[in-house]
């Protein structure tokens, strides 16, 4: 017997405590023996003595299974032990319910090395299906009504394994995909940490079930009171979620790495507008860094435009993502009669990050492969437009050029050239600033980077008609939607800043003064 060898010693254990009607009945019980445990344990097995459980760790876990066994039967009809023994003995319908997995090997193989092989890559239990079996287990003294539990408990627990199936809900939760079979045990994690999780489970992988074991071991604990508590959380989540407004609130602060703990202690007692302010004042603290003491405007207005002005790219890269999140869903927010919402699956998923509107000198292509990148997508737009026939054969020479030919003395002035026809010229200073950043995808990061306006806008405009996900600010952006006067969209211009910067500002303020949907 390879694997199986404490199941076999239970029912041996069983069979001697019944051993007297085992006799009765004309049976007798099999026979055990132990590869390494030596001689002592099999006489032992066969009258156990209780008062030896100190012996050995085996005598002990032997003792305890006899007492176990003892226990159960002390509170039950006598009659059961004859069931019991039919169950296990009988060669007809009553029992064959003992079997063994009989694999035959080869007279060379060892029987030990072939378990192995048969099992190497078998995928263990997890937390989540233990639980389940914990949950699902039944238990109490009336058995309809434990049955009743059970199918109930089954039917709730497909429901929240399929609601955090949606990416929308686990994405608003999590900044990390999670295993797509296994989402359920965020929720038993959230109600083990919140409950507080026992020292010796901190760092055990099954740390989580084990803490469910526990309290359903106590008299205080019952499965319907701990599955309720389970309940609680996922209807509390998925009030959030419902929300319009909590939903981008805490939507931002999960985002930002707070705790669902921290925010869920926030909620405590306390009315919606209440739990609201509360978590404006910590997004307050996050994004501009400061404690929010007053609603008034004007200082908070202040506070805003010092924070902003403090942002650069490079120094600050996940402070201006994080402001620039923010503006997004203080957007979303200001619009009382809109349903829409922010797509925080696709935000997280796709790997959005911050680039500049207008490109600056510092991302001036250097490599060849880079430079011919860059006059395609330039080339492109101006073939789009039919404009600019000069320019445009510049361009399709430079192009044919090898690596060798095509040398900084040519095509530096043709760049230079190009940003003039776009109005970004090196002469001016780099613009690293909120201003001219707005957050943009990963691959168009890669492949536009250091694109003129023109062509990133029509990259993005490509992209919102084709329905891909585009952060409203950034649509709005290069829309020129903040623009005081919209004379060319082709370029990003001083005046385009400017009423960038002011409508970040403003929205931030209006959020958190409270001018915002469903605060009056």
């Amino acid at each position: 017997m390879v694997d199986g060898q404490q199941r076999l010693t239970t029912i041996y254990i069983l069979l001697t405590y019944l051993k007297d009607m085992v006799a009765i009945l004309g049976k007798t019980r099999f026979k055990i023996s132990f590869e390494t445990r030596g001689e002592a344990n099999e006489p032992f097995l066969e009258a156990i003595d209780l008062s030896r459980a100190e012996e050995n760790v085996d005598f002990f876990h032997i003792c305890q299974a006899y007492q176990a066994i003892e226990n159960w039967f002390a509170d039950r009809d006598p009659m059961h032990k004859l069931k019991l023994l039919q169950h296990f003995l009988n060669d007809d319908e009553t029992g064959r319910n003992v079997k063994v997995i009989w694999f035959k090997l080869a007279e060379n193989d060892n029987p030990v090395d072939a378990f192995t092989r048969l099992n190497v890559g078998k995928i263990p239990l997890t937390n989540d299906e233990l639980i389940r079996a914990l949950f699902l287990r039944r238990s109490g003294s009336d058995e309809s009504e434990a049955q009743n539990l059970q199918i109930r408990i089954a039917y709730e627990w497909d429901h929240l394994e399929k609601s955090l199936q949606s990416d929308a809900f686990w994405y608003f939760l999590n900044n990390q995909p999670g295993t797509a079979q296994n989402r359920i045990g965020f929720l038993f994690d959230l109600v083990v940490r919140a409950d507080g999780l026992p020292k010796e489970a901190e760092h055990d992988a099954y740390g989580i079930f084990y803490s469910f074991s526990q309290k359903l071991k106590t008299l205080e604990a019952s499965t319907e009171h701990e599955w309720r508590k389970i309940k609680q959380a996922f209807l509390m989540l998925e009030e959030w979620f419902e929300d319009r407004v909590l939903f981008h609130m805490v939507g931002y602060l999960i985002n930002e790495g707070m705790d669902i703990i921290a925010i869920r202690k926030l909620s405590v007692n306390c009315t919606k507008s209440s739990f609201e302010d509360k978590l404006r004042r910590e997004i307050f603290t996050r994004a501009i860094g400061k404690v929010l003491k007053t609603m008034d405007k004007q200082s908070v207005q202040e506070d805003v435009e010092e924070r902003l002005e403090s942002l650069n790219y490079g120094s600050h890269s996940a402070k201006i993502k994080s402001i620039l999140l923010l503006f997004n869903l203080a957007t979303l927010l200001q619009n009382r009669c809109s349903n829409l919402r922010f797509q925080f699956d696709s935000f997280k998923s796709e790997s959005w990050d911050i680039e500049h509107v207008r490109s600056v000198t510092s991302d001036k292509p250097e490599r060849h492969p880079e430079r011919v990148n860059w006059l395609k997508h330039c080339l492109g737009y101006l073939e789009l437009q039919g404009t600019e026939e000069s320019l445009r054969d510049e361009i399709n020479a430079f192009l044919v050029l090898t690596q060798v030919e095509a040398t900084h003395e040519v095509f530096d002035p043709l760049y230079d050239k190009v940003l003039a026809y776009f109005r970004e010229s090196v002469d001016k200073e780099s613009d690293h600033s909120i201003a001219n950043l707005a957050l943009l995808d990963e691959h168009t990061n890669r492949s536009y980077k250091n694109s003129v306006f023109a062509v990133k806008r029509q990259r993005l405009l490509n992209l919102d008609q084709a329905g891909t996900f585009i952060p409203l600010c950034t649509r709005n952006v290069f829309l020129k939607c903040y623009s005081p006067l919209v004379d060319n969209v082709m370029f990003w211009s001083a005046a385009d800043r400017d009423g960038y910067q002011e409508a970040i500002t403003q929205t931030l303020v209006n959020f958190f003064v409270g001018s915002m949907e469903g605060i009056e």
